[in-house]
């Protein structure tokens, strides 16, 4: 920035990039964290009640930020702006000092070198790049044949050097359109550098680089031009010494026949030695002129050196006597003042203890600034560190302040409970007709704790226990309505899960750990692996449940909905209310006794009986041999609270046909009675003491699980482990029925031990379920001491099991049909009709 106010707009100017950015990073943030997939959609029943709490940006905020800004508009350019702008022109030799001429001209003479340097290795290769272009087969065929001549023409001149085959790596050979020899190049490149100021000038627009493209042309072509002249002047020079070679060789021939046929052999003998003699010299002086050759390039080199010291010298020479001109002048202005001194020694002198005085204020005001300053740097200072200390003490005291609270609360939670509960058993019918004060306490403290909290008696409140909601986040009835004993107890339940969650709170959430997870999975698809397992395990928080479900629906039907077409949902919907489906009937007789103790389906108008009911009737069309079988209305209805119509079909198919054994929502209910019989083998290996007591007792508590198995655990459990128990079932498959079914035995295996007779274990067996609440410790054993827990296992009892109950239906079919075959044959047994006949 030129100005300081410039320079103060600039950093507003960053200050505000600054906050947008931060703005749209948080706003990114929370649309990626809300589910693992950056793509929304829509939600189930329980989502729409809890919207997501995004925040939009502050504007109280955004105003005081415009109102506090300094600088609202530039002087003069910044930023990016100022920066395209061209920089400063350095300035040239004219403006230099005459004090620092020579070093100067110096600097100069190397950066013009160093430029000259530079410029020539970026045109040669950008050249070079240029020139390494694919050639032609037409080209290669060229190059390769003139290859071959000029190494028969070498072989020819059997080491006799041309001129113009000195330069040993001649590129200029090979004739490319585009190529031009390395020498040549380079050569160009110096004329360029001198004619052009840079290559980045030589590129600068379109028409100069079509100009120069054609120029380079044409240059090519001229420099091929000049080689093949001397290539023909070589070759011109080679054949006229082979000529004379001939001539000579004929002449000696001719000469040797005519005169040596007289001449006795020493004579010839001593005539061959005079021509080899003669040929040693005439080599000899070859070499001697190629010597000279060189020698005459070395001195033409020398005189080219001398020649460049000869203009140092004289620059040199220059430079010195500037210098002394410059001392000279130096010098008389140093005995002109000397003169003037005398004379003007006195106005000097005042003036000078006046300037010093002035300087002297204006020194000693300075230093009182800069000390000021010191001390106001030294203070603010100080203060923000004593602010940052208070901010992290109070900090810190939040924080204890807060886990006391919690844990607080949770005890009086606990001890809530514990009250209401001592409430009930304290509440015991009196013989007597009189009324004991004990049991007009006891009535006084039963009405206060069945009212709710008013504004009138703001002073009891401390004394009555906690209201609590109606409804849970998930839409289930916390308090019934009619009971004041189930009531209390329904109150207690509800106060230790509060106690639990509470609890849990204080440690590491797990919602952290989940936040962490779908924001390294942004940028990339979910796939299954260790650290989801267990996250999914612990439990999907409630913003996250929605896609998560679908997420893991998809992964297991993936291969039934790409074997399907678009809008397959409704299709099946159209077909089921259009055409007659045998088993609308009874689906109707089952939507209100789904779940009567849930808001969404606890009326005809309810938004979740529709729901429900279409998608029943698309299931029951896409499987006929099933249509529909009571059980299956309670998977759909909780699928449906975080999951839309078409998603929770999709479920159910996944449930159906995926998870469970074939036959297992038929009418004959096949594969659940092999799944009973398989969890009874289990149960003998896993708890064995629990077992062998159930045998003691003669207790069946298949009766109990059965309906576990068959609904998953839907009005077995509390709604939040329910759900717990849903987010591993999806991901995991059938197994996790086994694992909880298990761990809810193990969980309250003591107190079944402690019973004695096959009453109170069967009634304990109907209830105990509703008051196991530690969710954390349920998943616990269920995970965790029951492994190891192999899935291969429980196929392999599934098929041995299913063999033996299918020997046994075939032998009831057997006994009922020799049964029917007597009724028909007896008299007396024709008025015994079976139950399905009745209902028939």
């Amino acid at each position: 920035a030129a100005t300081r106010q410039d320079m103060t707009y600039w950093l507003q100017e960053l200050q505000q990039k600054r906050w947008e950015y931060c703005n749209n990073l948080d706003a990114a943030k929370r649309d990626s964290r809300t589910s693992p997939t950056p793509s929304d959609f829509s939600k189930g029943l329980v989502a729409k009640d809890n919207p997501g709490s995004i925040l939009s940006q502050n504007a109280s905020a955004e105003r005081a930020r415009n109102i506090l800004a300094v600088e609202t508009s530039p002087t003069d350019l910044v930023g990016e702006q100022a920066a395209s702008q061209p920089a400063p022109v350095q300035p040239s030799a004219i403006n230099f000092s005459i004090k620092q001429w020579s070093t100067e001209i110096k600097n100069s003479m190397s950066s013009l070198r160093k430029g000259n340097n530079e410029n020539r290795k970026s045109v040669f290769y950008t050249s070079e790049e240029w020139e390494l272009l694919d050639p032609t087969p037409k080209d290669l065929e060229d190059s390769m044949a003139l290859e071959e001549k000029r190494k028969h023409v070498a072989e020819g001149i059997k080491g006799k050097r041309l001129t113009s085959s000195a330069f040993p790596f001649d590129f200029g050979r090979i004739p490319h359109k585009t190529r031009r020899p390395l020498k040549d190049m380079i050569g160009s490149s110096k004329n360029r550098n001198s004619s052009d100021s840079s290559p980045t000038e030589w590129y600068s627009g379109n028409g100069n680089k079509l100009v120069s493209e054609l120029q380079l042309k044409c240059q090519s072509q001229q420099e091929e031009l000049e080689q093949l002249k001397k290539d023909l002047l070589s070759q011109k020079e080679l054949v006229r010494l082979l000529q004379q070679t001939v001539r000579s060789s004929q002449y000696d021939k001719y000469f040797a026949s005519r005169l040596c046929e007289g001449v006795p052999k020493d004579k010839l003998e001593l005539l061959h030695q005079k021509d080899d003699q003669i040929l040693g010299l005439n080599n000899q002086l070859e070499k001697l002129n190629l010597e000279k050759d060189s020698l005459q390039q070395e001195v033409k080199n020398l005189k080219c050196k001398v020649g460049e010291l000869n203009e140092q010298l004289g620059m040199l020479m220059e430079t010195i006597q500037a210098k002394d001109e410059v001392i000279m002048k130096l010098s008389r202005q140093l005995s002109e003042c000397e003169d003037n001194t005398s004379s003007q020694s006195g106005a000097v002198n005042s003036s000078v203890t006046t300037c010093t005085n002035k300087e002297l204020q204006e020194l000693d005001r300075l230093k009182d600034n800069l000390q000021g300053y010191k001390t106001q740097n030294k203070f603010l200072n100080k203060e923000i560190l004593e602010l940052s200390a208070l901010r992290r003490n109070a900090e810190a005291r939040e924080r204890e302040w807060q886990a006391k609270y919690t844990s607080l609360e949770a005890k009086l939670c606990q001890i809530e409970s514990k009250y209401l509960i001592l409430l009930q058993e304290m509440k015991t019918p009196v013989c007597s007709e009189e009324q004991s004060p004990a049991r007009e306490v006891i009535t006084q403290l039963l009405e206060d704790a069945l009212k709710a909290e008013t504004s009138e008696q703001p002073e009891q409140a401390f004394f009555k226990p906690h209201l609590v909601s109606e409804y849970d986040i998930y839409g289930f009835q916390t308090v019934p309505e009619d009971d004041d004993e189930e009531k209390l107890v329904a109150k207690s339940r509800a106060l230790d899960l509060r106690s639990l969650s509470l609890s849990e709170n204080r440690e590491i959430s797990t919602g952290v750990k989940w936040e962490n997870y779908l924001a390294s999975t942004m940028n990339r698809e979910m796939m299954r692996c260790v650290e989801l397992k267990n996250l999914i395990r612990s439990g999907i928080p409630h913003g996250h449940r929605s896609k998560m479900w679908k997420w893991c629906i998809n992964l297991h039907v993936k291969k039934f909905k790409d074997s399907t077409v678009p809008g397959y949902f409704q299709t099946l919907l159209q077909n089921a209310l259009e055409k007659q489906n045998p088993a609308s009937k009874q689906i109707e007789l089952d939507l209100l006794r789904t779940l009567p103790n849930n808001k969404h389906y606890s009326s005809p108008t309810s938004e979740g009986i529709q729901k429900l009911r279409n998608v029943l009737l698309a299931f029951s069309w896409r499987n006929p041999d099933i249509g529909y079988c009571q059980g299956l209305n309670r998977l759909v209805a909780i699928a449906l609270l975080y999951l839309e119509q078409e998603d929770a079909f999709w479920c159910l198919v996944t449930i159906v046909e995926v998870f469970m054994p074939r036959d297992y929502y038929t009418k004959t209910l096949l594969g659940s009675q092999v799944d009973q019989r398989v969890f009874k083998d289990l149960m003998s290996e896993k708890l064995p003491r629990l077992h062998a007591h159930f045998e003691q007792y003669k207790v069946d508590y298949t009766l109990i699980t059965f309906n576990w198995f068959l609904v998953v655990f839907v009005d077995s459990v509390v709604s939040d482990i329910l759900f717990k128990i849903w987010d591993a079932f999806l991901y995991e498959g059938p197994k996790v029925i086994f694992r909880f079914a298990l761990a809810l035995f193990k969980y309250k295996e003591e107190e079944i031990l402690k019973l004695q007779d096959s009453m109170s274990i069967f009634k304990y067996l109907r209830y105990f379920t509703r008051t196991i609440l530690d969710a954390r410790k349920l998943t616990g054993i269920a995970f965790g001491d029951l492994n190891p827990f192999p899935l291969r296992q429980i196929r392999n009892r599934r098929t041995y099991h299913l063999e033996k109950v299918r020997l046994e239906l075939t032998e009831l079919e057997a006994i009922r049909e020799d049964f029917l075959r007597e009724r028909e044959t007896c008299v007396e047994k024709r008025d015994l009709i079976s139950d399905d006949e009745e209902d028939s």
